[in-house]
């Protein structure tokens, strides 16, 4: 039953849409009607400034982490229901009740919830990420790689039992779905570019 609660929360968690309510709160503006018209830190960065995309990458990873930690915590440290919980943070983050299911890829949320979990192969594929995005520029390429590949970091530097390893996989899966636009951007050549100094 504890362990059900603990789902509970973390898809509440994940569903709080940090992103929107930040832009909405200091603007006035739906960040979905601008840019990719996503709720995630890129999004808000690109349209809002600065400011706002930092604090809404970091209240996303925050929500991850605290997801799994609290499933952790009910459960006396149960890994495979902690990533189960790690799933479901980032379900909510991306189909959030909240905003009619209408929410972000879950990037952040995912980066929180293995870091929680499976720390060293989460920053594994973090190296890739960066590798990726300061050769190409596109953040989302870098999310697809690093999604990809992290069940294969998972199971090979952490050998955690089969449920888990399952889990990581779906989660990487989710990631690279959710970012099935940026894929058909990225093949036409149309994929905006990332610079750190937009706007403001």
């Amino acid at each position: 039953m504890t362990a059900t609660l603990g789902l509970a929360i973390a898809y509440l968690l994940g569903a709080i849409p940090f992103g929107f309510l930040l832009v909405k709160l200091t603007t006035g503006r739906d960040v979905r009607a601008s840019g990719s018209g996503n709720i995630g830190a890129t999004n808000v960065l690109r349209t809002t400034g600065r400011a706002a995309g930092v604090a809404t990458l970091l209240m996303d990873i925050a929500k991850g982490y605290l997801a799994v930690w609290i499933e952790g915590r009910l459960t006396d440290g149960n890994i495979k229901w902690m990533a189960a919980a790690a799933l479901v943070v980032m379900i909510g983050h991306s189909y959030p009740v909240f905003l009619h299911f209408r929410g972000g890829k879950a990037v952040a949320a995912f980066v929180g919830a293995y870091l929680c979990l499976t720390p060293v192969p989460l920053t594994a594929v973090l190296i890739v990420f960066v590798i990726m995005v300061a050769w190409t520029r596109h953040i989302s390429l870098g999310s697809i790689m690093a999604a990809g590949s992290f069940p294969l970091a998972v199971w090979l530097i952490e050998h955690p039992p089969l449920t888990v390893v399952i889990t990581a996989f779906l989660s990487g899966a989710l990631i690279i779905y959710r970012h099935r636009e940026n894929i058909a951007r990225l093949r036409a050549g149309n994929e905006s570019a990332f610079t750190f100094g937009s706007r403001k």
